[in-house]
């Protein structure tokens, strides 16, 4: 363990600084110069400023740099920014992110997530539909701590804002091909600009991936947690006029994933043991389930975006729908057929859902006394989801000594089951503005905010054939609705100590809108109202560009309050570890954060990055019925320590080909998995720190034109828990265990034209 901290940091921020060659697509006539870390330019602001001009905690990533470290969509990026980290869950439904400690779990229907991922201008309403592929990225902006006078009510503790390649202007693209061991992992994708007309151009992507998976299932035989994805996306861009430009950007995916089987990784106390592979902790690599769980997911969305230039200032609007269907198919008793005291429980949640949303804003031109950014947004998002649960239970006599399966003679055999249909609407409105007043050269002011109302309608009705475990009697139907207003802003200043020196202090006060914990097992004690979440924020930072802008150290501490916390707690409901969705009271977290950026010759790069969070409970309030989680408790997905480090180098030999290496890491402390009013399951479901090593090595023709990348991923081959939850049988823990876990190598081939 002492050689892995060691060893252990990670390419965060890589961004740009990723090698000219990963950086574009067409080949070029001869190697361009890269421009310097002190140059990148980001829209964390909703206009295009250098990322040291922003006074926001702003992480960035290409998407180069993300498939280079051989990942495929944002659970990926946790390794790279230390303030980010994600919870991975048995589908991806009920996946989360965090930032700063802070982030929303729950399997409600109608709850939103802390962290709202934009993509393109265009709010991703569903935290599933946020881990889709990242396909054709140009780079991943982490925006930390409350950003909704900008982006919005979903956004109380950050955004992850996703911005896609743009067309060139000539005819050219890439294909590329990977092969990963470790599950016998295939992926292809490429790219295509097409010229359309003299002032029309476009970029067609496309992508397919397969994925046997790491966890052996002894029931069937085969691998699970693998997938199949596929999909493309199209983006046109269009002049009509010097003053107007519009975007159409349509996409479509598939994703069929049987991931993520969890696994028994603590021995129960009753007879299941003889039903289960052997439990190893974060080390078991079996399941013995005869139902895998899994996902289908279906999704499309179309945008039109325009930027008209009317004198000095820009008129933007962003017109959006998106379709969002899952499938979720779950093993809910971890053995491969029922047996005489262990019900067999399985769930088939089919859901749908669509999303319509305009924006609309006035962008002021930069340079002058006053800047600013006025807005509205509307979004309406309905979604409906059916979800079916059925048991075999089954009794003999006398109740045998061992494990006995219910085709016994003798055996009763009884198969409760139940359905149900719920769904939720959200409307949302909102004014917004943010401004700069540069006093002088040196000194800004900066002030922002925006008026915001929701309305929130949700139903559900259950019927019930046969009560059982897991399953509660008929219920409903029931109907709530419930109305927010907020104004949420921000506050603060810049000042340039020197030219290459910024200073900046900023308050935020953030908002998450009303909801309800509208699940299948729905009861008259659950259909109250979550009132809406906020937060205050405080933050200070120093950005510094040295050395010619070679040399980028950022700096931030911050210290923020949540009230109404909302969040997940854990539950029995018909004898069946759940959760609840609830207001959970009021949080803190602080901390500091430093990220470098180095490029100290043309050809070499460094980048890493540093957290420290202190993420816990102020008071909790605890449901009825429930355990008070104690004053101090650390939440759930908050390493205290969190670092990363990337170097990577090209050496040009002047010849034909170049050749290019690159070592990347990442090291965090302990985590806490579940969050728990027990101290013992806290302490069962807390994550043992980890560090992980990714080397590369590539040949890399001169041009550009052809490239070939050899990995090793998780070089030390550190095994890890992703999630650690109780609620197995007999007492027992379940582990996810991911991909990363295990060493494994890649290969990848590229070719620009």
């Amino acid at each position: 363990m002492k050689r892995a901290y060691l060893m252990t940091g990670a390419a965060t921020l890589a961004m740009l600084l990723a090698t000219p060659a990963m950086a574009q697509d067409a080949p070029t006539a001869a190697p361009a110069a890269a421009s310097e870390p002190g140059d990148i330019i980001v829209t964390a602001q909703k206009r295009s400023q250098r990322l040291q001009e922003v006074p926001v905690a702003v992480s960035v990533i290409s998407g180069d740099t993300i498939a280079a470290q051989g990942g495929v969509n944002l659970e990926s990026a946790q390794y790279l920014v230390p303030t980010l980290n994600f919870r991975k869950s048995g589908t991806s439904i009920n996946q989360s992110l965090f930032l700063r400690g802070v982030g929303t779990s729950t399997f409600s229907i109608a709850g939103e997530p802390s962290i709202s991922t934009v993509v393109d201008g265009v709010v991703y309403s569903r935290a599933g539909e946020a881990f889709s592929d990242l396909i054709d990225i140009d780079r991943i902006e982490v925006l930390r701590g409350p950003q909704g006078t900008l982006f919005g009510k979903n956004a109380s503790a950050g955004v992850i804002n996703i911005v896609t390649k743009r067309p060139g202007n000539e005819l050219g693209g890439f294909f590329e091909g990977s092969y990963f061991s470790g599950g016998n992992e295939y992926r292809a994708r490429g790219a295509v600009d097409v010229p359309l007309g003299e002032n029309i151009k476009s970029r067609f992507t496309g992508f397919y991936g397969n994925y046997d998976g790491n966890i052996r299932n002894l029931a069937t035989g085969n691998r699970v947690n693998g997938y199949e994805h596929y999909g493309f996306r199209g983006l046109i861009v269009a002049e009509p006029t010097p003053d107007l430009m519009l975007t159409l950007i349509g996409d479509y995916r598939e994703s069929h994933d049987d991931c993520c089987a969890e696994l028994i990784g603590t021995l129960p106390t009753n007879l299941a043991a003889g039903a289960l592979p052997t439990p190893r902790g974060d080390r078991t690599r079996e399941v013995n389930q005869n139902l895998v769980t899994s996902t289908n997911e279906k999704s499309w969305g179309l945008s039109l975006q325009g930027d008209l230039s009317v004198g000095t200032h820009t008129i933007t609007s962003i017109t959006a729908y998106r379709r969002y269907d899952n499938e979720e198919i779950r093993d809910g008793d971890w053995v491969d057929r029922a047996y005489v005291g262990i019900t067999q429980l399985h769930d088939f949640g089919p859901q749908t859902g669509d999303t319509f949303s305009q924006e609309l804003r006035l962008t002021s031109p930069t340079g002058q006394l006053f800047e600013y950014v006025l807005g509205g947004y509307y979004s309406h998002a309905f979604t409906q989801r059916t979800f079916a649960r059925f048991d075999t239970v089954c009794t003999l006599t006398p109740t045998p000594a061992t494990l006995t399966p219910c085709t016994a003679p003798g055996a009763v055999v009884t198969m409760p089951n139940g359905s149900a249909t719920f769904g939720s609407a959200f409307d949302n409105v909102a004014v917004f503005g943010q401004a700069t007043l540069n006093l002088t050269a040196r000194f800004r002011l900066i002030g922002g905010i925006r008026y915001t109302h929701d309305d929130l309608s949700v139903f559900h009705s259950r019927v019930t054939p046969l009560s059982g475990p897991g399953i509660q009697p008929s219920f409903g139907p029931f109907n709530g609705k419930t109305k927010s207003d907020n104004v949420s802003g921000k506050a603060g200043f810049q000042f340039d100590i020197v030219k290459e020196s910024t200073f900046y202090a900023t308050y935020a006060r953030g908002y998450k809108g009303p909801a309800y914990n509208v699940f299948y097992n729905l009861t008259a004690t659950g259909t109250n109202v979550i009132e809406p979440e906020t937060s205050n924020s405080y933050e200070i930072g120093l950005k510094n560009s040295l050395d010619g802008g070679r040399l980028v150290i950022n700096l931030a501490a911050y210290y923020a309050t949540y009230n109404n916390f909302q969040a997940n707690n854990p539950d029995v409901v018909a004898g069946v570890l759940v959760t609840r969705f609830t207001n959970a009271g009021n949080i803190s977290t602080r901390g500091f954060e430093a990220d470098v950026l180095w490029r100290p010759v043309s050809d070499l790069n460094i980048s890493g990055g540093l957290a420290y969070t202190d993420a816990h409970v102020d008071q909790f309030r605890a449901p009825l019925g429930a355990a008070v989680i104690p004053s101090g408790t650390t939440l759930g997905y908050a390493p205290r320590f969190k670092g990363s480090l990337g170097i990577n180098y090209r050496y040009r030999t002047g010849m034909p080909v170049d050749f290019e290496f690159g070592a990347q890491g990442s090291y965090q402390s302990s985590q806490l998995s579940q969050f728990d009013a027990s101290a013992a399951v806290r302490a069962a479901t807390t994550i043992k720190p980890y560090g992980l090593i990714d080397l590369t090595a590539a040949i890399v023709d001169s041009h550009d034109h052809y490239r070939l990348m050899f990995q090793i991923k998780n070089l030390l081959d550190t095994s890890f828990a992703s999630s650690i939850t109780s609620g197995g049988p007999g007492g027992s823990y379940r582990y996810i265990i991911p991909r990363e876990a295990d060493r494994y190598f890649g290969i990848t081939g590229r070719v620009n034209f």
